[in-house]
């Protein structure tokens, strides 16, 4: 009797360490040099960069040049303009209510699920977290704080990053605190009731810092005054470092509950940076909304204490491979449905690496596009945009197609700006006429900041990722459900929001 109590608890035990608890921390416009430990010489980051330094790093991750994209992609394992994005507002950052998620999936596996601060992919009924396999939810609307476009991405009128109105289960609440705060405090609640309950949890902590407004607590907005970083970028750092602060709190905090090694902590950002990139940008050319590196480099560290090995991992990883690989590390049963979308690869035998050893990673083809043909125009046909920022990535090539931008500070930027957004204001679909290709290509294992267009040299390889790029174009464009739909007269989280407070 004994022997089969022991060999019973011994198998608990197994499955106990097989299946780990999950926090997943993603910041909002943070680049890859946004961090103390990647070379920045100026931000200061002590509690990322000890997490960095204890986890698997992937130094050559690749996600959506935009938010909602990669968030998608990270919650399906497939493109993002196969789950129905190719914009972040107008209905275009509703993920396809077809699309099956990982916290669906982990959700009948027996795992509990939470979500806190940013959603960003559809904020009508049936396209919120708890529809999508989430039990636990404390989120703002629309893809930040106080935003609100036209149609079905909004946030609760006139919300602030000081005491936010946030929607818990259904209810709005009133906060009293700094957002991010706010949504570290609520996870870590809800984490330290999943541990003593000791069921194995997802938990999906999604700051909508840093992104613009550039809005620090005063506190730490000041560790980086006179600096002469300007405004915007010493609120900018001001905002990381409170999520750096936060971060360590929340590790503190595992380690108090006694979870830590049966803890997978993961940490990465959502796109290329934004206002630090002037500072630092890890030598990567151009930023956020972009198809180059600056655009679509992410960190990307998996932390587990006794099972990784803290190191760094040179192999070409994405977004996509996020849903597999926690899948294969929860020993979670994926549905048929999810098995056929999922177009990443486990991790896994990366993540379960020794320090050296080739495990034989093959190659791939990666397509990267920013989408937003027409911009604030609905209805436009995705043909105009099938070359505009756009990209083809292997482990050693990147062929880029980018349309021309205009260089911040230039004279007389401001009045063309205005001018530009007044005309756009008025444009129909008519009025869009196709982008012509551009292609440039950059050999990454010589040029990682792009300096160099060796097409010329090398037309076998330009026409090879062009057709690539193209068959990829026609699977995407019948997944591609939401350019025309029509939006709500008014923002669902709006209407709620006035439903529950009478205003």
């Amino acid at each position: 009797m004994r022997l089969l109590a022991g060999l019973l608890l011994c198998s608990l035990l197994s499955l106990a360490a097989e299946r780990p608890n999950i926090i997943f921390i993603l910041t909002d416009d943070q680049g890859y040099g946004d961090l103390g430990a990647h070379g920045n010489p100026v931000l200061k980051t002590p509690n990322l960069d000890k997490l960095r330094s204890e986890s698997v790093r992937f130094t050559d991750f690749q996600v959506s040049p935009t938010c909602s994209p990669t968030r998608s992609a990270l919650l399906t394992g497939r493109h993002e303009f196969k789950n129905g994005i190719t914009h972040t507002i107008l209905e275009r950052e509703r993920m396809a209510l077809g699309a099956v998620t990982l916290t669906q999936q982990l959700q009948k596996g027996g795992y509990r699920t939470g979500i806190f601060g940013k959603w960003h992919l559809g904020d009508e009924a049936e396209y919120q977290p708890n529809k999508r396999g989430f039990d636990e939810v404390y989120i703002h609307g629309a893809g930040g704080i106080g935003q609100s476009y036209p149609g079905s991405c909004g946030d609760v009128p006139g919300n602030s990053y000081y005491g936010p109105t946030l929607l818990h289960n259904g209810k709005f609440v009133k906060t009293s605190g700094y957002c991010t705060d706010e949504f570290f405090k609520q996870a870590a609640k809800w984490i330290e009731g999943e541990a003593a309950a000791k069921r194995p949890f997802y938990a999906y902590i999604a700051t909508n810092a840093p992104h613009g407004p550039y809005n620090a607590r005063p506190e730490d907005a000041a560790l980086y005054e006179g600096k002469g970083l300007g405004k915007d970028t010493e609120n900018f750092f001001g905002m990381i470092h409170n999520i750096d602060q936060n971060v360590g709190q929340l590790m503190a905090k595992v380690e108090t509950l006694g979870i830590a090694k049966d803890t997978l902590v993961i940490f990465m950002n959502d796109n290329g940076g934004t206002a630090g990139t002037k500072v630092f940008n890890a030598g990567m050319r151009a930023q956020k909304g972009t198809p180059f590196m600056g655009g679509i480099r992410a960190m990307s560290f998996w932390r587990l204490p006794g099972q990784f090995i803290p190191a760094d991992v040179k192999a070409l990883a994405a977004h996509v491979d996020f849903a597999p690989t926690i899948l294969e590390l929860t020993g979670t049963p994926a549905s048929e449905q999810m098995k056929s979308q999922i177009e990443g690869r486990s991790l896994v035998p990366l993540l379960r690496a020794k320090v050296g050893e080739d495990i034989g990673w093959p190659d791939r083809v990666l397509v990267t596009h920013l989408g937003r043909w027409g911009n604030m125009v609905k209805g436009v046909d995705p043909e105009v945009g099938k070359y505009a920022e756009t990209s083809v990535r292997t482990a050693r090539w990147h062929l880029v197609s980018s349309a021309s931008f205009a260089k911040p500070g230039a004279k007389g930027a401001a009045k063309k700006t205005k001018a530009k957004a007044a005309k756009k204001a008025q444009q129909s679909p008519a009025d869009f006429e196709p982008t012509p290709a551009n292609w440039q290509l950059f050999d990454l294992s010589a040029d990682y900041g792009e300096t160099t267009d060796v097409a010329a040299q090398h037309p076998e390889v330009v026409a090879d990722l062009i057709a690539k790029h193209d068959a990829w174009w026609k699977e995407c464009r019948p997944m591609m459900v939401n350019e025309n739909v029509a939006g709500p007269a008014e923002n669902p989280f709006k209407v709620l929001y006035q439903q529950q407070v009478g205003r």
